[in-house]
């Protein structure tokens, strides 16, 4: 696969990867067509799984490379990863605030972000493009890292992150496709509903790759700032929702623990 992948410049790169997490999203939106209910379990335990994957890709595949860049150019590497990271929070933060949207399972009165009379649906898809703004982004910003040349950034690396990113994808678009579905919404449009909210990835993706090969020199900043939004996600959004039903937080919690051990094998074997 990386031969194929080093082919195309760093930013067909991202997109190409990024272009495989959006497919990903569409395949979960899909199940729309098979059901029009989700075992809670189940899907509790999916989105558990997501928050283990999405953890693992920040720690492995974009905050230790980012500190590793940072020594290797001479700056302060945990004042890089510091500055970074918490950026990464407080971009999420301040979207998060503006951005309307709404949580799974929530009432639409639990809106989020700037009041507006728009659809349940429409709001349920915004909540998820919302966090893979930085999927998007992480993806972009680790194959543009590539093109610098420095140890710490792999090709291997980049599309470990892709493929993790893709596998926790899956669940997501399961995760408003049937729940619209449910509540009466065709089969169709259930699914391009879900699978719209992974569309912003590839968007993401080319801008992150872009603007680090423009701004080599913040590359560290980059993807310790992805890090950071990444985990904004997990904590704000992922483990709330995934451990709502309180008789489910065991099963969930293995199944976090499962997501991470086979992001980290993932990155730690290909990277």
């Amino acid at each position: 696969m990386s031969d194929f992948i080093l082919q195309f410049s760093p930013v067909m790169q991202a997109l190409i990867a990024t272009l495989f997490t959006w497919g990903a999203t569409a395949a979960g939106a899909s199940l729309v067509f098979l059901t029009t209910h989700i075992n809670r379990k189940l899907m509790d335990s999916m989105l558990g799984f997501a928050a283990g994957v999405m953890i693992a890709a920040s720690f492995w595949s974009l905050l230790a490379p980012g500190i590793e860049m940072a020594e290797q150019m001479g700056q302060i590497p945990w004042l890089t990863a510091v500055i970074g990271f918490m950026s990464g929070g407080i971009f999420m933060r301040l979207v998060d605030k503006i951005l309307p949207h709404l949580h799974l399972g929530l009432s639409i009165d639990e809106s989020e972000g700037v009041k507006t009379s728009w659809q349940r649906s429409t709001l349920l898809v915004l909540a998820i493009t919302l966090h893979n703004i930085p999927e998007g982004l992480a993806v972009g910003v680790a194959f543009g890292a590539v093109a610098a040349n420095l140890p710490s950034a792999t090709i291997g690396g980049a599309i470990a992150l892709a493929i993790g990113i893709g596998i926790q994808n899956f669940p997501e678009g399961t995760a408003v496709s049937v729940p619209l579905r449910r509540e009466g919404m065709s089969k169709g449009k259930s699914f391009f509903m879900g699978q719209a909210s992974g569309i912003v990835e590839p968007i993401a993706g080319v801008i992150g790759a872009l603007f680090v090969l423009r701004m080599q020199n913040i590359l560290p900043y980059a993807l310790c700032f992805a890090a950071g939004a990444m985990i904004f996600v997990v904590v704000e959004e992922l483990i709330p929702e995934s451990q709502r039903k309180h008789e489910n937080i065991d099963l969930v919690t293995m199944a976090t623990m499962t997501g991470f051990s086979i992001m980290m094998i993932l990155d730690v074997a290909l990277g």
